[in-house]
């Protein structure tokens, strides 16, 4: 008899979709039309790069970077790298040059794989990466395009002709690494964070659950979250292990991409960041598709405000919120209503909805507020989130002092000043570096942004830090206006609003309406950007 204890492993996930579900499908879109294979499909190309990888000459463990938009062949790289025991880097092609050059120097990736529209920019950057020996382009014809990059493959001709099977190893130690990512950094450059095959399983099975994204083999699934951030939030894992069709909205996808591809592919459920459903909402009310097929559109990356939820709950499309990071690889809390807090009203059910949620299971969290201690279950008092469990980062990419710094003394501190109420329900106050203290008390950014959005004139607003030579700091709010509404009067309607539902002390001193406001590279709003334009309003005033 054998004598172990079975491994969690990546590899089990892949042979789930190739034996139960070989029918079902995995989309594409592309400029050029749309791209359609099986999960059996899949698995035999999934083979057939893992041969390719051999002939590279990859060694187990050594990592190879993807630079890449969400598409049928990045999945197929999500497999065929940790299943072999080598790592995938998922490199986030919207960060600065000089942050995905470091990442790319950091994680030590050996080769490179680029999506063919992306060519230009690894062009500009090739001299400045340390140790890709070799670039391996993804073109959606097939067909290798005129590069300035040294040895360079084409994607397919080194697929093609291999065996569409593969002796994977049948046992993986669940605690080697299986992939890498790194944080979008608001602060310094990007931190390093593995992902192993024991977390990356474990993390699969628990979004999968019903009180999570409640992933299933009749979804079809519409990833908008970007697979080059935090593994679009492990939704292509759980796809795959439960056989649901995934569709791609591959290079570039505009609102009229997205709202085409729910209409034509009979999309059940997506996932994305707020800023993405706002301009996706802009569709839904041209009328010019059909949007029947959508049940539930999952959000996260920063909490949507409530004008929005309820938005799409009139087109009747719930909007779940969800919570996490890439220390977390990364959901850690979802937004869902227990069975007997369905029997509230509209308004008290929002109370909860509007919360970040619980934490999802097998996760350990606690609320420490600035005494040291834990702070009370009131939904009131506000503390740092920290977290540990199997799917929580031990550290940084070698980083020693930052991971002393954020996971020392065993709990990963995350930054986020939080309250926690009576049902266990987290809702986030705000990052501890965007709470503005104002005369020595504190009042929360992202509760003033949600009321003013709320506004039916605003399409998006921020509330900052400003410099005061009296309060240290006071909100000033910057607003962007929907189209064609003028601004004259709004500024003292959205302060009146504001007056309604917080004290004066927490009200910002004065609207700046601004024509855009700055986007990370994830989607969520930049308020660096912004604290350096108008950091500076109130002093002297």
């Amino acid at each position: 008899m054998f004598d172990y204890d079975f491994p969690l492993n990546i590899n089990d996930l892949l042979y789930r979709a190739r034996d139960l579900f070989s029918k079902r499908e995995v989309v594409t879109r592309y400029p050029e039309g749309v791209h359609r294979y099986t999960y059996g499909d899949f698995y035999g190309r999934v083979c057939q790069l893992a041969h390719a990888l051999d002939q590279l000459g990859l060694k187990k463990g050594e990592k190879v970077g993807s630079f890449a938009w969400n598409t049928f062949r990045h999945l197929e790289l999500y497999f065929a790298l940790p299943c072999t025991e080598r790592i995938l880097h998922t490199v986030n092609i919207r960060i600065p040059q000089e942050h995905f050059v470091h990442t790319i120097n950091k994680a030590e990736d050996r080769f490179l794989f680029v999506d063919e529209d992306l060519v230009p920019i690894i062009e500009r950057v090739q001299d400045r990466l340390e140790t890709v020996e070799g670039y391996i382009v993804m073109s959606p014809s097939g067909r290798l395009p005129q590069t300035s990059l040294r040895s360079v493959y084409d994607y397919e001709e080194l697929l093609a002709g291999q065996d569409e099977d593969y002796p994977f190893p049948e046992f993986i130690d669940e605690k080697t690494t299986a992939l890498m990512c790194f944080t979008s950094a608001t602060t310094g450059l990007p931190k390093g964070v593995e992902y192993t095959h024991r977390g990356v399983v474990l993390h699969t099975l628990a979004i999968s659950l019903p009180d999570a994204a409640n992933m299933s083999e009749k979804m079809t699934l519409l990833l908008v979250v970007p697979m080059f951030h935090v593994l679009s939030w492990g939704c292509p894992f759980a796809c795959t292990m439960v056989g649901a069709k995934q569709v791609f909205p591959g290079p570039q996808p505009t609102p009229g991409d997205l709202a085409r591809l729910i209409q034509d592919e009979r999309v059940t459920h997506t996932a994305g960041v707020p800023t993405v459903w706002l301009a996706l909402l802009d569709e839904i009310k041209l009328g010019k598709y059909d949007f029947s097929s959508l049940q539930e559109v999952l959000v996260g990356g920063s909490a949507p405000p409530r004008s929005l939820m309820e938005a799409y709950e009139e087109h009747g499309i719930p909007m779940v919120h969800a919570y996490g990071m890439t220390e977390a690889y990364p959901v850690v809390l979802v937004s869902r209503l227990k069975s007997y807090l369905e029997d509230l009203s509209r308004e008290e059910q929002y109370y909860y909805r509007m919360k970040q949620g619980l934490l999802m299971p097998l996760l350990r969290g606690k609320v420490v507020g600035e005494s040291g201690r834990e702070v009370a279950h009131d939904g009131k008092e506000l503390g740092e989130l920290w977290l540990r469990g199997p799917w929580i980062a031990r550290g940084y990419y070698r980083e020693e002092e930052k991971t002393r710094e954020t996971f020392g003394d065993g709990w990963y501190h995350t930054g986020d000043v939080v309250s926690i109420d009576q049902e266990g329900y987290i809702q986030i106050a705000d990052r501890t570096k965007d709470l503005i203290k104002s005369g020595g008390e504190w009042i929360s950014s992202v509760e003033l942004e949600n009321a003013i959005m709320a506004h039916p004139a605003v399409r998006e607003a921020v509330v900052i830090a400003a410099s005061h030579p009296k309060w240290n700091e006071r909100p000033l709010a910057c607003a962007v206006l929907k189209e064609g509404e003028d601004p004259r009067g709004k500024k003292k309607e959205i302060k009146e609003m504001l007056s309604q539902k917080f004290p004066s002390w927490w009200l910002p001193d004065d609207v700046v309406f601004v024509e855009e406001i700055p986007k990370t590279s994830v989607g969520k709003f930049d308020k660096k950007e912004l604290r350096k334009k108008f950091g500076d309003y109130y002093m002297g005033k």
